[in-house]
């Protein structure tokens, strides 16, 4: 086992983005002895190989770069889908709506009545049924 830590030293290793591309990898290799596609038996390669790559890589400040914005995209992606979780799960005893001045989009509580809203951002009043 000596070998290998000699081996990867200086080597920039495994991070998020390896991972994700070894799971796109896996993904399509799955996916192409399903649809039993040649086409995608040799696409599988791309992703593994792009993996193997940045894991022996030297230039580790060029790795690190490319994993700092694939994990931008990432946590934007993320931060987006759990606000639409969250909007779904909250539907129950929240209404929404888009304000019509500056489309900023408001939460009321269910079973009011008809309420006045007040947009936080413009300060537009809207009467609406909650």
């Amino acid at each position: 086992m000596n070998w290998l830590k000699k081996f990867m030293a200086g080597r920039y290793g495994v991070d998020q983005l390896s991972w994700t591309l070894l799971g796109i990898s896996i993904f399509i290799s799955i996916l192409s002895n399903i649809l039993h596609s040649q086409v995608l038996a040799i696409l599988y390669i791309i992703p593994l190989g792009t993996v193997l790559y940045r894991m022996f890589s030297k230039d580790i400040a060029k790795r690190y770069q490319e994993n700092a914005k694939f994990l931008n995209k990432w946590n934007s992606i993320k931060r987006k889908v759990n606000n639409k979780i969250q909007h779904i799960k909250s539907l129950k005893h929240y209404k929404y709506y888009k304000c019509s001045n500056c489309k900023q989009t408001l939460r009321v509580p269910r079973g009011k009545g008809k309420i006045a809203i007040t947009c936080p951002k413009c300060k537009t009043v809207m009467i609406k049924k909650s």
